[in-house]
C-alpha cells in the first residue's frame, strides 16, 4: 500500500491543478529557476559546515572526544561505539550515515547498537546545517538559546532513543 501513496498524491496533485487551470510544467520551471539563486546565496554556509565536519574527523577529535566522554555517556544509557555518532549527528547528514553504516557493518542489522544508532539517526536533526540555511535565509542572526536547547533536545533524544530499543 505504501508504495502507492506518492503516485496516488502525484495523481491528485495534477487533477487539483487541472481543476484551477494552473500549469504545472510552467509552475516547476518557474520555481527551478528561483532555485538556482537560493543554492549560490546557500552554498558557503554549507561547504563551511562540510569542512569544520572534515577537519574534525580528520583531526581525530571526534575520536579523543568519544574517548572522554564515554564514562558521562555509558552512564546516560548511551553505549560507547555509538558516542561519535551522536557526536557528529548535529553536524552533518552523510557524515552521520556513514557512521551508521560502519556500525551496520561491524555489528550487524539486528543488533542492539545498530537498532539504537538507526533510531538515533530517525529522531535526531543536523542542527548546525539546519541553523547554517536558516541563518542564510532569514534576517534572525541571534541563536542564543536555540542551538543550546536544540543540542540538549538531541542528546535526550539519543538517550530515549537507546532506552526505547533496549526495552523493545
Amino acid at each position: 500500500m505504501s508504495a502507492y501513496i506518492l503516485p496516488v498524491l502525484f495523481i491528485a496533485l495534477f487533477c487539483y491543478a487541472k481543476y484551477k487551470k494552473v500549469n504545472c510544467y510552467d509552475s516547476f520551471i518557474k520555481g527551478a529557476k528561483k532555485s538556482i539563486p537560493l543554492v549560490v546565496e546557500i552554498f558557503p554556509y554549507i561547504a563551511s559546515i562540510m569542512i569544520a565536519v572534515a577537519l574534525l574527523r580528520a583531526s581525530g577529535i571526534t575520536a579523543l572526544l568519544a574517548h572522554l566522554l564515554s564514562p558521562i555517556f555509558s552512564a546516560l544509557g548511551i553505549p560507547t561505539e555509538l558516542i561519535e555518532l551522536v557526536l557528529l549527528r548535529p553536524f552533518t547528514g552523510s557524515g552521520s550515515f556513514a557512521l551508521l553504516n560502519d556500525v551496520l557493518t561491524t555489528y550487524g542489522a539486528d543488533s542492539y547498537i545498530s537498532r539504537c544508532a538507526c533510531v538515533i539517526l530517525g529522531c535526531s536533526e543536523t542542527i548546525f546545517y539546519v541553523t547554517t540555511v536558516y541563518i542564510s535565509q532569514t534576517k534572525v542572526k541571534k541563536l542564543l538559546y536555540a542551538i543550546p536547547i536544540a543540542l540538549i533536545c538531541s542528546l535526550v533524544g539519543s538517550i530515549i532513543a537507546c532506552l526505547l530499543c533496549k526495552i523493545i
